[in-house]
């Protein structure tokens, strides 16, 4: 695996404390996203659809160092949106780390090259630059011509400087298996550290809902994946084994909405990175009031095809954490392709749909109309 050791030993560490300690749900990682504004708009992005009052909005550094406080996770994700769009990306940066935090910074890598000088190489932080497959595929996920080959140079040019660099790579329904490993194979060539890959979510305000996988779909095009990389043992990937064992059908997990919590600029988000169902204004309420129970694979109709990472990865390391004998299974002899999938969760008893996203949209517009009403009232008033 890519995961270097001293973090995966950390992170381990801080798992066997919370079972310790008798907590039941504990954040793994801290999804920070201090704003929604891009500079490209992909087609199965649900996370710019927002009025340019919204876009506008910013997290600002105090803020964000109160969420990394308050949440206490050992590892900090920030993504958007574009972070490197935010004026103090640099400084966020630099305040987790201080905090001892592990840190990747999400990005296009549009900006990268020219906002490289705001941060420092360290064993502790990397940049994760989305790149979802080769040339074609790539600029044909964001809907941009010459993305990609940006986003390599800036790989370049970050490996160039000692930073870490990692990639995330989203696939969907259209994605080929041969040229998916063909493009796992190119990384190294790169530079690369490691790679993190995920089906992507069907977000209700994406675009595109039309290239979406399955689980079924999702089992089959990865183990297809593993299949041509023998059994994934040639890539190296900033994931956990067990994960990946998942994506291949091999083990059944219910997801840990609670393990990677998010903080936006709506507050933190229920009940999770991907379904923006409500918000709480601290993570202690976040992590009270939710009704983490229905949710997730077989509890909620949103819930029904999702595997994603920022889900089900904190349930995988969960489980590698009891049981290290099942994780070094898979690290050591590969990902199953051939065998029968591991029985899935019924969605016979799966609650409807709710759609709550233009009322929270309309919440926070009005109370920046009231915010921008009150500043100019005072500035008059002086």
């Amino acid at each position: 695996m890519g995961i270097p050791v001293m973090e995966g030993a950390k992170i381990g560490a801080y798992i066997v404390k919370q079972h310790l300690l008798g907590r039941k749900r504990y954040p793994l990682v801290l999804m920070l996203e201090p704003l929604f504004r891009c500079n490209l708009a992909c087609a199965g992005c649900g996370k710019i659809d927002y009025p340019d009052k919204i876009l506008n909005q910013r997290l600002p550094y105090e803020d964000c160092m109160e969420a990394i406080d308050e949440c206490g996770a050992p590892v900090v994700v920030i993504a958007g949106g574009e972070p490197l769009l935010h004026k103090e990306i640099g400084k966020i940066v630099e305040g987790a780390l201080k905090r001892g935090k592990f840190v990747t910074l999400c990005t296009n890598a549009l900006l990268l090259e020219k906002k490289m000088s705001e941060f420092k190489p360290s064993s502790a932080f990397n940049f994760s630059v989305h790149l979802d497959g080769d040339r074609e595929m790539h600029d044909k996920s964001v809907c941009q011509q010459g993305v990609y080959d940006r986003a390599v140079a800036a790989i370049q040019a970050a490996r160039a400087k000692g930073f870490r660099v990692t990639i995330n790579c989203t696939l969907f329904n259209d994605a080929d298996p041969e040229r998916v490993a063909n493009f796992l194979d190119t990384l190294k060539g790169m530079g690369v550290d490691s790679a993190t890959v995920s089906p992507g979510y069907a977000y209700e305000r994406a675009p595109d809902q039309a290239h979406f996988l399955n689980r079924t779909k999702t089992k089959e095009l990865f183990r297809a994946i593993f299949r041509r990389g023998d059994k994934g043992r040639r890539w190296d990937f900033f994931q956990s084994s067990l994960f990946l064992d998942f994506l291949a059908g091999n083990q059944a997990y219910r997801c840990t909405p609670w393990g990677n919590p998010l903080r936006t600029v709506f507050g933190w988000q229920r009940p999770c990175y991907l379904l923006n169902e409500g918000y709480a204004a601290t993570f202690k309420e976040l992590m009270e009031t939710t009704d983490w129970d229905s949710y997730g694979v077989g509890n909620y109709e949103k819930c029904a095809d999702c595997m994603v990472h920022c889900g089900f990865e904190p349930s995988a390391v969960a489980h590698a954490v009891k049981n290290p004998l099942a994780a070094l299974k898979v690290a050591l002899f590969g990902v199953e392709t051939e065998k029968p999938f591991a029985p899935d969760i019924a969605l016979d008893r799966q609650r409807p749909a709710e759609y709550a996203y233009s009322a929270h949209v309309e919440e926070k517009l009005n109370e920046i109309v009231e915010a921008e009403r009150s500043a100019k009232q005072a500035a008059a008033a002086e």
